[in-house]
């Protein structure tokens, strides 16, 4: 994997191949990027990783001039993986060992993007669990963006503060934002050819 764009692009990360983890591929994390640019500046913005893996989404918004982020994961090895990256690349993330569902039950703070890449595996329901646990605890920032990534067998354009999606190959990222917000009129197909 590599960071696509800003102060550190180029560089190539390698992880652990013991890491219980599925990284976001390149051209999705490019194709996210091009529409996060167009909503933020990416200098000001708080963000929230969840289901962080490698960090590979953190250093992504770190090399955009992202000044806070916090990582969490259940798997130490990762957390200990995105520290020492992070250190590495002198990046401001917080990396957080916890079960994700009991982190946005406990936790306080709001945050400007919240992004969230939880095992595809997973169930419909607590896909949709994620999504109302950040939305009820009032995580995200009133002009803020909650975006998941799932497979396209899991449906998501049901939910409330749904706004958007964009398919990548096998990936899909579905965005969320609070009622009233600008919304983009479709959903869109891209390619990874």
């Amino acid at each position: 994997m590599r960071i696509i764009s800003g102060k550190y692009k180029g560089r190539r990360i390698t992880a652990p191949k013991n890491l219980p983890v599925r990284p976001t591929t390149d051209m999705s994390k490019e194709a996210l990027f091009n529409v996060l640019n167009n909503h933020f500046n990416f200098s000001e913005l708080k963000v929230l990783d969840l289901f962080s893996g490698t960090g590979n989404i953190s250093y992504e918004f770190g090399s955009r001039g992202c000044e806070s982020m916090t990582c969490i994961d259940g798997d130490m090895g990762c957390v200990n993986f995105i520290k020492k990256t992070a250190k590495e690349f002198d990046l401001n993330i917080t990396a957080i060992k916890s079960d994700v569902f009991k982190f946005l039950e406990k936790h306080k703070a709001s945050y400007d993007i919240i992004f969230a890449d939880p095992p595809y595996g997973i169930e419909q329901k607590e896909f949709e669990k994620l999504i109302e646990l950040v939305f009820e605890n009032e995580l995200l920032d009133e002009e803020g963006m909650m975006i998941m990534e799932h497979s396209k067998h899991t449906k998501l354009n049901h939910m409330t503060n749904y706004s958007f999606q964009k398919n990548y190959g096998g990936s899909v990222f579905t965005f969320f934002e609070f009622e009233g917000d600008d919304k983009e009129t479709e959903d869109e197909d891209e390619n990874e050819s």
